[in-house]
């Protein structure tokens, strides 16, 4: 049975029909909400089972502090659910009331980047480049530079295909980045000739032809796989002896800062 609420200005409102165009909506707009959409359905059951006329903020706060005993970053990111809907349902829903932004405050939990050094990539580049066999070590190089020239996220380096970068135009191809959206970055001439370098020693040395069309590829010819690279990393930043005393270990993804 649907959950409904009675709006004083355009009278019934369903709330689990209006959750759907919510999301398909967002969804329009490049969001995902895979976790959220789930969340959301959570939360309309709740007030289902609660007999409530409009959403409350009592009762946002209710539900979003479940499990009792969790992370309270776990707490306000679900109400951060229930307030997003809230503020669309309210449209359609005079009576709808919206959680204020901080009622449940979230610690900050992003993590501070190891901001890397020339000398720090130097060194990381010179380890890269004792890894075997030479297709490895080339792989490591061009995926730490390039992360440190353009900026890009870990997945969209190892997601390219070789079709994305046009050399004659200095530019790469970035398809379906954060929220589905693609771009296009500018390369340094410099960089242009470092990964046809790389691609050249690839179709020459690679133990076995490229699988598919993946531009930084294994010792097999297969695209990167993000976790095997993070931890070629790590021993990486070990061999390079970088200091980060007092700070977090350098990560992978820190190079695009």
């Amino acid at each position: 049975m649907s959950t409904t609420v009675t709006s004083a200005g355009t009278g019934t409102v369903d709330l689990a029909g209006t959750a759907t165009e919510y999301l398909r909506l967002r969804r329009a707009l490049g969001y995902k909400l895979v976790r959220q959409g789930e969340l959301l359905v959570d939360f309309i059951g709740y007030v289902q089972v609660a007999g409530a006329d409009h959403v409350t903020i009592e009762d946002a706060v209710a539900w979003a502090t479940l499990p009792t005993g969790a992370d309270p970053v776990w707490w306000s990111a679900r109400l951060g659910v229930v307030r997003g809907f809230a503020r669309y349902l309210h449209a359609l829903d005079p009576a709808t009331e919206v959680p204020p932004v901080g009622l449940l405050p979230d610690r900050d939990h992003r993590v501070t980047p190891y901001i890397y050094t020339d000398d720090d990539l130097d060194r990381l580049l010179n380890a890269a480049g004792q890894l075997r066999p030479a297709v490895r070590a080339a792989t490591y190089q061009t995926l730490i530079g390039l992360l440190a020239v353009t900026g890009m996220r870990v997945g969209e380096a190892i997601g390219l295909d070789r079709s994305d970068l046009d050399s004659e135009q200095g530019l790469l191809t970035i398809w379906h980045g954060k929220f589905g959206k693609s771009r296009q970055l500018p390369l340094h001439a410099s960089t242009v000739e470092a990964l046809l370098g790389y691609l050249a020693l690839v179709r020459g040395q690679c133990s076995r032809t490229p699988q598919g069309s993946s531009m930084l590829v294994s010792t097999t010819g297969t695209r990167l796989i993000g976790n095997n690279a993070s931890a070629v990393f790590s021993r990486l930043v070990d061999d390079a002896r970088l200091d980060w005393a007092g700070r977090r270990r350098p990560r992978l993804h820190d190079l695009r800062h």
